[in-house]
């Protein structure tokens, strides 16, 4: 696999697993644009098993290198992001629960979930598409995990794939800003993640994001089926630097909203 295949297969499960985001896409196509992607970003847990650098591990394989790190304290999170040489290629951002700012028995759930995953996944770049790969799961458990973290939870219902893909706004011919983007977006139907307002960051901080609601998709537990939030789609506006370079990192502040796409709001989105 090269790292095109790897990319198209990312986007793959992405927009099967997220009919909703795949509607996004294709509207922005139908409107004249080609869309480029402006980060692809994951989800995943601090234990040394399956961590931001095992993860990352496989994209360095493929050329993408270090480019720097993010600390979100209210949300005992952890991140970096990876950069590819060649600048067609998205940037990768990784984030990870940091289990021991969290209870025991949190922890100890996290690690057992680990303790399931099969060996050749673990070794492989299967890592990044298994899904849940510590089947089965109980809703008691996510409702444990919910009860400390919405982003334990997440990763638990919903496994290792893609959290969200991020549209670069500076790539669209057919939107002048971000705003306009956002505007689209609620005229078609779509619910914007408006914690922190539905901008996040300004041009002074030299980006701008905003996302749409993660849809909800029915996930087999022991106990039946349930319905938890799956993925989100993000658009991002960068801005020049002093020295006419586009800014390409994050801001913690505006990411730490970000994350909130993907709360368990008790909204029937995209349905």
């Amino acid at each position: 696999m090269d790292l095109n295949q790897l990319l198209k297969r990312l986007w793959t499960d992405y927009t099967e697993q997220n009919p909703h985001a795949k509607k996004v896409y294709d509207l922005f196509v139908s409107e004249g644009n080609q869309v480029v992607d402006d980060h692809i970003a994951f989800r995943t847990f601090n234990d040394p098993r399956v961590n931001i650098d095992v993860l990352a591990g496989i994209f360095r394989k493929y050329g993408y290198k270090e480019k720097n790190s993010y600390d979100f304290q209210e949300k005992h999170l952890f991140a970096k992001h990876y950069e590819h040489p060649d600048g067609k290629y998205p940037r990768i951002f990784i984030s990870e629960l940091i289990l021991e700012e969290f209870s025991d028995e949190l922890k100890l759930l996290a690690e057992k979930q680990v303790d399931r995953i099969p060996s050749h996944i673990l070794q492989s770049e299967e890592l990044l598409f298994s899904g849940i790969a510590w089947k089965p799961i109980r809703y008691d458990i996510y409702n444990k995990f919910l009860k400390e973290s919405e982003y334990a939870a997440w990763l638990y219902s919903n496994g290792f794939r893609v959290n969200h893909f991020a549209i670069s706004i500076n790539e669209l011919d057919t939107f002048e800003d971000i705003h306009a983007v956002n505007k689209y977006l609620k005229d078609q139907g779509f619910l914007l993640n408006d914690s922190g307002g539905e901008v996040k960051g300004s041009p002074e901080v030299l980006l701008e994001q905003s996302s749409i609601r993660a849809g909800k998709q029915k996930v087999d537990f022991e106990e039946g089926q349930y319905e938890v939030p799956t993925c989100y789609y993000e658009f991002t506006k960068r801005y020049k630097d002093q020295d006419e370079s586009f800014y390409s990192g994050f801001i913690a502040k505006s990411a730490d909203k970000i994350f909130e796409s993907t709360d368990n709001y008790d909204l029937e989105l995209y349905t």
